[in-house]
């Protein structure tokens, strides 16, 4: 009964509306999510933002995104980096790569009195790792 009634060109058009509906969605997280993330935004304006955006979505949204677009992608940008960075330095810390000049001085210093390396290697690492 229903599948008559709900042809080939409906299913068509509310698929089209419901991938919209997601569309419009996905822009007010990001456009909340950057306001939240604007640094160069004060408390008030923020609010105002959000006030405007809730109140008056669609004029609000696309006010916010030609007034602040080009800031979006770079506060992405910045996220982005800052993620990466952590990322970067939880890894180092995992794997224990993050070593400290005083850990590769003693490491070269054991080196040295075990044989493995000359006192002219030695110099030459030591000043490597000083600088």
């Amino acid at each position: 009964m229903l599948a008559e009634e709900f042809g080939s060109g409906q299913v068509l058009w509310s698929l089209l509306w419901f991938v919209m509906f997601f569309i419009w969605i996905w822009i007010l997280i990001t456009v909340f999510a950057d306001i939240f993330r604007s640094h160069d935004l004060s408390g008030w304006a923020k609010a105002l933002w959000v006030i405007f955006v809730i109140f008056i979505p669609y004029l609000g949204v696309f006010v916010y995104l030609i007034a602040r677009g080009h800031k979006m992608a770079q506060h992405a940008q910045e996220a982005a980096a800052a993620q990466d960075a952590a990322a970067r330095q939880y890894i180092q810390q995992a794997a224990g790569t993050a070593k400290s000049p005083a850990d590769e001085l003693h490491r070269l210093a054991d080196l040295k009195d075990r044989g493995v390396i000359d006192e002219a290697e030695f110099q030459k690492l030591k000043a490597k790792v000083v600088t």
